[in-house]
């Protein structure tokens, strides 16, 4: 029985979505697609096709596929549409399918470079008057660029990895001196990953208008943030110590095509950005997100309240000549929205510590105990009423190794 055909509107693995993944399957690990609570090994179907092509997906990671940039991506998602919704190769497609629960799942992208941003205008003014209360909330720059740093793409990790909490130094504005020792002020950060696909060369900015060429997909991203070292660490020069020691991401790569039902303005840009930041292109996404702690939902943040678009923070991270790699992965910064419940970290969420969250069993946190875990889920629009998901983002602590 062919049961993809007759899937509900509200299964959010539904054939308007078909979000890539990587599985350990018989043979090594390939690339899948996701439908419903099952995967499909697209190598073998397109192997069975006979499409040489195909051996772009019998590979450990998607990097292979997103360097062949978006005329391909386009191709590919027709080809499985029409293979999926047509009956004539629904015996391959059944003998390929793996029930989820059966796999092992591997981070879907080699990283190359890494880089997060800080696009939400209410995370950061909510940042400034903690950390700046006589001062204006936002920096002179904050509304003429996208603000980010540069992370480190090796310690991005696959959704249910566990996070070890991390030691550094720390001082306290009433302490004499900086003592070294674990996190006492473990964080999250709500974010998306956009992945990107097709490099540019050295010396040559990507252009507003064909950011989205290399714009191949989206993850669900979880900034993890040892907020005491990094109110120590950070001025001058930013974050470093405080956020690299880990990066999580959802095992399942959503492709921007899902997402054309998304696409929405953006909350309004005042002043208008300098010309090379503005144009059609600069759009945001309608992507609601939610924030689970130890099965209380504390956070329901919107993507579509951020400030500067996916495609403005490509063109600026790119506009001084840096080049772009296949695997490149940027986070959108914090996302978070005007409303209390639409914060999506801790620091915001409890105000620095001053405010506690009572969780569901009764316990209240301020920043996150050991053996704490945190599941980011997210949801988008689909076409004709159907649901987009992003899958989950989960991440566990474990006791810093001293």
């Amino acid at each position: 029985m062919s049961w993809w055909h007759d899937l509900p509107a509200d299964e959010p693995f539904g054939l308007d979505n078909l979000p890539y993944g990587v599985a350990d399957l018989d043979g090594g690990p390939r690339v899948v697609v996701r439908i419903a609570d099952h995967a499909l090994d697209i190598s073998r179907l397109a192997e069975k096709a006979g499409m040489e092509s195909g051996r772009v997906w019998a590979t450990a990671n998607l990097n292979g596929f997103l360097d062949q940039g978006p005329e391909a991506w386009a191709s590919a998602r027709t080809w499985l549409q029409e293979t999926l919704r047509g009956t004539e190769r629904s015996d391959c497609v059944a003998e390929n399918l793996h029930p989820l629960a059966e796999l092992t799942m591997r981070l879907p992208i080699e990283v190359a470079d890494y880089v997060d941003f800080y696009a939400s205008e209410h995370h950061a003014t909510n940042v400034g008057r903690m950390f700046r209360p006589d001062q204006a909330p936002l920096t002179p720059n904050w509304k003429h660029l996208p603000i980010g740093y540069h992370g480190r793409s090796g310690t991005i990790v696959l959704s249910g990895t566990e996070i070890v909490r991390p030691q550094g130094q720390r001082k306290a504005p009433t302490d004499p001196e900086p003592v070294f020792g674990p996190s006492t002020r473990l964080d999250i950060e709500a974010e998306l990953g956009f992945v990107v696909g097709g490099r540019s060369a050295l010396g040559e900015p990507v252009a507003l208008a064909d950011a989205w060429d290399h714009l191949f997909g989206v993850v669900l991203l979880n900034d993890w943030s040892a907020r005491d070292i990094q109110a120590w660490e950070y001025v001058p020069l930013g974050p470093f110590l405080g956020k690299s020691f880990a990066t999580s991401i959802g095992a399942w790569v959503v492709p921007m095509a899902a997402l054309t039902q998304a696409r929405t303005p953006l909350p309004g840009q005042d002043p208008q950005p300098l010309p090379y930041l503005t144009g059609s292109t600069a759009y945001g996404l309608d992507i609601d997100l939610e924030v689970d702690w130890n099965g209380s939902v504390v956070s329901r943040p919107h993507y579509r309240d951020m400030y500067w678009s996916p495609a403005q923070m490509l063109t600026h991270m790119t506009v001084n000549g840096a080049s772009l790699r296949t695997g490149d992965l940027f986070g959108s910064g914090t996302i978070s929205g005007p409303e209390k419940q639409t914060r999506g970290c801790f620091l915001e969420l409890t105000w620095s510590g001053q405010e506690p969250l009572t969780l569901q069993d009764g316990s209240t946190r301020t920043f996150l105990e050991d053996g704490d875990t945190i599941i980011l889920r997210a949801s988008a629009p689909g076409p004709a009423g159907t649901v987009i998901g992003l899958g989950e983002c989960v991440g566990t602590i474990a006791a810093a190794r001293t």
